[in-house]
């Protein structure tokens, strides 16, 4: 979508003669010395095609029509001998890098709240070969304690270096890695942990006090709490026979601990690597079980899609590392040679909330080549930055836009901008450190003006990937040459995708012009199900007559004429309204969620009701000016609770579904604006910020009682 100007039409015109000049002038040198034109037509290229002309048949990757990949390196089918080989190859090179902590302080903000703030210095570096040892002695010392191999051990820990080193200890001595969400509220973790019957938890200084203290007496299995970042305080209400290490005394004992008459037990391709428990979003969490071959399946898959990837890369991980997409994608860094430097959501720019004025955030000292990011992310920094371009003068806002709109419709022709991209947008790049070449963003769905707009700032492209936790994060990723919205790509090397009708939505694998259905993955990154629940492990996993395993998504898609997926609908979210229309709940969402003046929205319908509702987080900067020229005084809250501002609210919101063309039927009728953000400590969205329907409807069932009447 462009955005709009206000350049007076003659200046216009003389503004369009001199762009059209340089653009003529510019084209031969660019694409004589480009190699852009590559790309062009690599983007217009099939990527993948059904395996036979039947409906419903499988789609493959051209690049693996007759066999679907399976191992990075031959010979290397478990994580051990992966990281083995990877530390061999690299033995010297920088792996896992960590900025220390220069000075604390409590920040006083005028509301009379005290922010913590921090000045971080420059980042110190693990090598492969520091990696490999520190993991080794952690494994040893992890079966001094009693760990044996094929048995449970747990992980409750922030993104950090120790995460990774605690995992390759464990994928190397064969323990199955349970991995639990930092932000996770006391229930889940208890259940976790209980069904797993852990006996050891690896975790933080700061959340054994804010997390585990609170629930460690639930756990009666629990004998052992290691601590990755030193000694922690100590409380009285410890439970007898739990006893806390810290990492490094852990790794001392498996340093001086005699293994050298122990045969270890090491894995086979088809033993449990993780327990991954998801983020609930649809209730109480699940533990996927993925095994050695499916995340290496998987990571081959989506390490073919990033092109020269190596030595010179370096990747920023922030994103929760219990979540399938970071872990997945530091495994594919590590596994190729490139540099991992950690960061946090409340530290990773010079903006950020831990950050003090002045000071650098992490993307600014790192300056990452590589980056994941969820939609929540994308949206925030397409909002703020657009928030900036509007409070600019006349002449700077002008003049961005016609960057953008010029670049915008160079980029849709497969063409570059080194000038706009040098000139204008140098300062938005910068944001992320200023040496991005891809960011790849999954989770959930991205729009195509946020996808649109990060392509433009950043410089780069931006990778839409698909997968599940229970396809081991694997399924399609855009290729990097591959400029349309919208779109989530081709499948990847390692996978196959077929749609299976779905009659009660309406979508058929025959339909035209494009065939559409419930997206299925088979393949050797498709896990083995569920932990200790065999009945849904039945209703979400197949094997077919050849033997090869499908995962039943939930996703609708559509295959596009050159082999890419489109995500269109999702099985739960189509509710049926009393008057028997249906509405996609995610599809009106989307519609909204970009408005400047919304921050999060859910829709909810009824089948026991003939329209829509919704919950709305409010922009507050945005609402407040809406209320000011309202003419209505009062507090955040008052403002939010205000019959008379919902009414305003949504006319903005009927004006863009309209605008979006949304059915009458799919317009909230009447919306509730929350005055608190929705965040993963809340519990009314995961850490991937996916909405948790069930949790929010029991959170507004007063409200929703009320706007039903």
């Amino acid at each position: 979508m462009k955005l709009k100007h206000n350049i007076n039409p003659v200046l216009l015109q003389f503004i369009n003669f001199i762009i059209l000049l340089y653009t003529f002038v510019t084209y031969i040198p660019w694409y004589i010395f480009s190699g852009s034109r590559h790309a062009i037509a690599k983007a217009k290229q099939v990527k993948a095609k059904p395996v036979n002309n039947k409906p419903g048949g499988a789609y493959r990757s051209v690049n693996s029509l007759h066999c679907l990949a399976s191992v990075l390196y031959p010979g290397c089918d478990t994580l051990d001998k992966v990281f083995k080989y990877a530390k061999t190859k690299y033995k010297d090179k920088k792996l896992l890098g960590t900025r220390e902590i220069l000075k604390e302080e409590d920040e006083i903000q005028p509301s009379g709240k005290v922010f913590k703030k921090v000045i971080l210095g420059k980042y110190t570096w693990l090598s492969y070969e520091d990696v490999y040892i520190k993991a080794v002695n952690f494994g040893n010392g992890l079966a001094v304690l009693g760990q044996q191999p094929k048995t449970n051990i747990a992980i409750f820990c922030e993104t950090r270096a120790e995460w990774m080193i605690a995992a390759q200890a464990c994928f190397m001595c064969n323990y199955q890695l349970v991995t639990l969400y930092a932000t996770l509220g006391g229930p889940a973790i208890v259940h976790g942990l209980n069904e797993t019957e852990v006996t050891t938890i690896i975790t933080s200084k700061e959340l054994m006090q804010t997390k585990l203290k609170e629930i460690v007496s639930q756990v009666p299995l629990l004998r052992h709490i290691i601590t990755v970042d030193g000694k922690p305080t100590t409380w009285s209400e410890f439970p007898k026979g739990v006893i806390v290490h810290t990492m490094a005394s852990v790794q001392a004992m498996g340093a001086k601990a005699d293994t050298g008459n122990k045969q270890q037990a090491r894995p086979v391709p088809s033993d449990v690597a993780v327990i991954m428990y998801t983020s609930g979003s649809t209730g109480v969490p699940k533990g996927v079980m993925i095994s050695h071959c499916n995340i290496i399946a998987g990571i081959t898959g989506m390490a073919e899609r990033i092109p020269n990837l190596g030595e010179k890369d370096i990747y920023i991980g922030y994103l929760p590392l219990a979540h399938v997409l970071e872990l997945s994608a530091e495994l594919v860094c590590l596994s190729h040679g490139c540099r991992i430097g950690y960061s946090s959501p409340q530290t990773l720019a010079d903006q950020s909330s831990k950050i003090k004025k002045g000071s650098k955030g992490d993307v600014t000292t790192l300056k990452p080549t590589l980056m994941a990011a969820v939609p929540e992310i994308m949206d925030r920094i397409y909002k703020n930055v657009m928030n900036k371009v509007n409070e600019m003068t006349s002449f700077q806002r002008n003049l961005f836009i016609l960057a953008y709109n010029y670049k915008m419709e160079q980029i849709s022709k497969g063409y570059t901008t080194p000038l706009c991209d040098s000139l204008i947008f140098r300062k938005v790049r910068m944001l992320l450190g200023g040496k991005i070449r891809i960011l790849l963003c999954g989770g959930a769905p991205l729009s195509a003006a946020t996808q649109r707009f990060m392509n433009i700032c950043f410089c780069c492209p931006v990778g839409q990937g698909y997968g599940l936790t229970e396809s081991a994060g694997a399924g399609t990723i855009t290729e990097v040459w591959d400029y349309t919205t919208g779109r989530v790509g081709a499948p990847l090397v390692c996978c196959e995708i077929k749609l299976m009708n779905w009659e009660e939505g309406g979508y058929y694998n025959t339909d035209k012009p494009y065939p559409r259905g419930e997206i299925l993955i088979g393949g050797q990154n498709v896990t083995v199900g569920y932990y200790k629940n065999e009945v849904r492990t039945k209703k979400d996993f197949t094997v077919d007559e050849n033997g090869q395993r499908w995962l039943h998504t939930g996703d609708i898609g559509e295959f596009q004429q050159d082999g890419c997926l489109k995500i269109i609908d999702r099985k739960k979210d189509l509710v049926k309204l009393q008057a028997g229309e249906y509405v996609s709940l995610g599809k009106v969402e989307a519609a909204l969620k970009n408005l400047p003046l919304v921050d999060n929205i859910c829709v909810y319908a009824s089948s026991f009701h003939s329209y829509v509702i919704g919950f709305v987080v409010p922009n507050q900067k945005e609402l407040a000016e809406l209320a000011r020229k309202k003419g209505f005084k009062g507090t955040w809250e008052e403002i939010c609770n205000s019959p008379e501002m919902e009414k305003e609210v949504l006319k903005v919101l009927a004006e863009a579904a309209m605008a979006a063309n949304l059915e009458k039927f799919e317009i909230p009728v009447k919306i509730r604006l929350s005055p608190d953000p929705w965040t993963p400590e809340t519990g009314l969205v995961t850490d991937a910020f996916k909405l948790k329907r069930k949790e929010l409807t029991a959170y507004y069932q007063m409200d929703i009682d009320r706007m039903y009447g």
